[in-house]
C-alpha cells in the first residue's frame, strides 16, 4: 500500500471516528434531555417548575388540530378565529392538567416506542410557557385498562411514561363544544308582553295586566309591580288554556343545549331547515332597567342523527341545538294554533 492510499485510509478512519463521536454526543444529549424530562415530571411542580404559566397550546387529537394562545388581556382565544366565543374554562382546565402532570409509571427499558404506539403517535401536543420553555408530548396507545396512556416527552425515545387519561379526554373535546353559549333572557311570565308563534298558522298571545292598587306599593308601569295577568288570543281569554300554560312554561326554561355550526354556509343553513323554518317564536319582554326587548327564536329541522331541533337566535347566523322536549309546546301551537281559540293567518 503506497503512502497516498494509507493517507486516504487514515482520513476515512478519522472521519468514521468523528461521526461515531457525534452520534454518541447526540445520544448522550437525548438521554440527558429524557432524564431532565423524567425529573421534571416527578417533581412537585409537575412538568413546568416554579408554576410557570402557559401562553400557547397546540395539539392534534387524532381527528383535528386545535391551537390556542393568550391575548394581551390574558384571555385564551382560538388562533383560527380570534372572535370565536371560547369558553375559558376548557383551556384553564387543560393548563392545570399540564402543569400538574405526573407519570403513573416510568418505563426505561421495557421495549421500543412502536410497541406502545409511539413511533407514529396519533395524538401530539406542544405547549409554550410564559418563560419561553417549549414542552412537546406524544401520546400512544391506551393501557390495557383503558384508563391511562403511554407518552413520550420532548421528542425523546426514552423514557416512556404512563399518564392518566385526563389529558386525552380534554384533548378530545370538539371546538364547538368549547363555544360559550349565549345566555337567553329570563322569559318569566311577569316580564312577557306578547308571544307570537308562526308556523303553518300564526298565533299571538298578549298579556293584559291589571294595574296594582296604590296600597300594594310598587311602580304601576312595571310588569313586576304586581297585578293579575290575563292572556288574550284574538280577544279571547286563554289564560287557563293548557297549551298556553305549556308555552309559558317552556319559554321560562328556554336554554340552548349546544352549538352545531358557528359560521355555517348557506347550504348548511338550508339543510338545517332555515329556508322554510318549522316555527318562528317572537317574544317581546321587559329587560333590565325596565327596557323593552325582543327575542326571536327560529326553529328549523330535527337534528340529523340526534335529539332536538336546529335553532337560531335573533340575527345570529350560528346554528344551535335545543332538545325537542323543550320546544314541543311551541311547535304544536305554531303548527296548529290553539284548540280553544281561532288563530289568525
Amino acid at each position: 500500500m503506497n503512502k497516498r492510499r494509507r493517507r486516504t485510509l487514515l482520513l476515512l478512519l478519522l472521519a468514521a471516528a468523528v461521526l461515531a463521536a457525534a452520534v454518541l454526543a447526540v445520544r448522550s444529549a437525548k438521554n440527558r434531555r429524557s432524564q431532565d424530562a423524567a425529573e421534571s415530571l416527578v417533581s412537585s411542580s409537575g412538568m413546568i417548575s416554579d408554576g410557570a404559566a402557559y401562553k400557547s397550546i397546540s395539539y392534534h387529537n387524532g381527528s383535528a388540530t386545535l391551537s390556542f394562545a393568550l391575548n394581551k388581556e390574558g384571555a385564551w382565544y382560538w388562533t383560527d378565529d380570534p372572535d370565536f366565543p371560547l369558553n375559558q374554562d376548557y383551556l384553564i382546565q387543560m393548563t392545570n392538567t399540564l402543569s400538574t402532570l405526573k407519570p403513573q409509571q416510568t418505563i426505561t427499558d421495557g421495549g421500543a416506542p412502536e410497541d406502545y404506539g409511539l413511533s407514529e403517535p396519533t395524538r401530539t401536543l406542544s405547549a409554550t410557557a410564559s418563560n419561553g420553555l417549549l414542552t412537546t408530548l406524544a401520546l400512544g396507545n391506551a393501557t390495557s385498562d383503558g384508563n391511562s396512556y403511554y407518552m413520550l416527552m420532548n421528542e425523546s425515545e426514552t423514557p416512556i411514561f404512563i399518564i392518566s387519561g385526563e389529558l386525552v379526554k380534554e384533548m378530545s373535546v370538539g371546538i364547538y363544544d368549547m363555544l360559550l353559549l349565549p345566555e337567553l333572557p329570563a322569559l318569566t311570565e311577569d316580564r312577557l308582553g306578547t308571544v307570537t308563534l308562526t308556523g303553518a298558522v300564526t298565533t299571538e298571545l298578549s298579556a293584559f295586566r291589571a294595574q296594582a292598587q296604590p296600597d300594594e306599593g310598587g311602580d304601576d308601569s312595571s310588569p313586576e309591580s304586581g297585578g293579575s295577568v290575563t292572556w288574550l288570543c284574538n280577544g279571547a281569554d286563554v289564560t287557563g288554556d293548557e297549551q298556553v300554560q305549556s308555552v309559558l312554561e317552556q319559554l321560562s326554561k328556554l336554554r340552548l343545549d349546544a352549538c352545531v355550526d358557528y359560521r355555517p354556509s348557506d347550504g348548511a343553513a338550508a339543510l338545517c331547515g332555515f329556508d322554510e323554518p318549522a316555527a318562528t317564536v317572537t317574544v317581546s319582554y321587559t329587560g333590565d332597567g325596565n327596557t323593552s326587548q325582543t327575542l326571536t327564536l327560529t326553529v328549523g329541522n330535527p337534528v340529523l342523527g340526534g335529539d332536538g331541533r336546529y335553532v337560531r337566535v335573533n340575527d345570529d347566523s350560528t346554528i344551535y341545538r335545543i332538545g325537542e322536549d323543550k320546544l314541543d309546546a311551541l311547535l304544536a301551537v305554531a303548527g296548529s294554533g290553539l284548540d280553544t281559540a281561532s288563530s289568525g293567518d
